[in-house]
């Protein structure tokens, strides 16, 4: 047997819901840290840093799924919509920060620098695109509207983690590398989920 179908079959053993637990211990991890300063000076746009990099971390996790299946034969497909589920949690968390501490709920002022912030404006078209994701991924929203439909519906997916790396790289101020290798990242998974050439399926 092979390294990856020990890996195939440990995968299929492992219970999920364990999983949702652990990758959401970060989150009152960054609470305590932000009510003791050890976020810095700035607490809350720390925290909402470290929620919208984790939020994007999970968005580029759930894209290598696939080319992991195709090039590597490593199925880890049941994890997919877990990790689609918590990467709108922290998304949601993340913007959650923005307005409630952040922008202190001043609605009118949130409205113009989405409309006149393009980092922002992207960031909210991320947002956006994940709430039909959320909404439909559970088995019964498969039943509804049908598999095929289901799965359409569900490459929304590369607008919202395109959305989030263009977010990251157009709020980094000066050249950073790190929003930039997140970006390559991105450019280079969506290449690999691209369909194969006839002519390689024949091969």
């Amino acid at each position: 047997m092979s390294v990856v179908d020990r890996i195939n079959g440990v995968a299929r053993k492992v219970p999920t819901w364990p999983l949702y637990i652990l990758c959401l211990l970060p989150v009152p991890w960054l609470l305590y840290q932000a009510q003791t300063g050890a976020l810095g000076r700035e607490p809350i746009k720390a925290l909402e840093h470290e929620l919208g990099e984790l939020a994007l971390q999970l968005l580029i996790l759930g894209l290598t799924i696939t080319p992991l299946r195709r090039y590597l034969g490593l199925n880890l497909i049941k994890f997919r919509r877990m990790i689609g589920v918590l990467a709108f949690t922290y998304v949601a968390l993340h913007l959650l920060v923005w307005v409630v501490l952040d922008m202190s709920l001043l609605w009118g002022q949130m409205w113009n620098d989405i409309w006149k912030r393009p980092y922002i404006t992207v960031g909210m078209l991320g947002f956006v695109a994940l709430v039909p994701l959320a909404i439909t991924s559970n088995n019964l929203s498969v039943r509804k509207i049908g598999a095929g439909a289901w799965r359409k519906l569900h490459k929304l997916t590369y607008v919202a983690v395109l959305a989030g790396g263009v977010h990251y790289l157009w709020l980094a101020r000066g050249f950073q590398l790190e929003p930039i290798l997140y970006m390559v990242v991105i450019v280079g998974l969506l290449v690999l989920r691209l369909p194969k050439r006839r002519s390689e399926r024949a091969v």
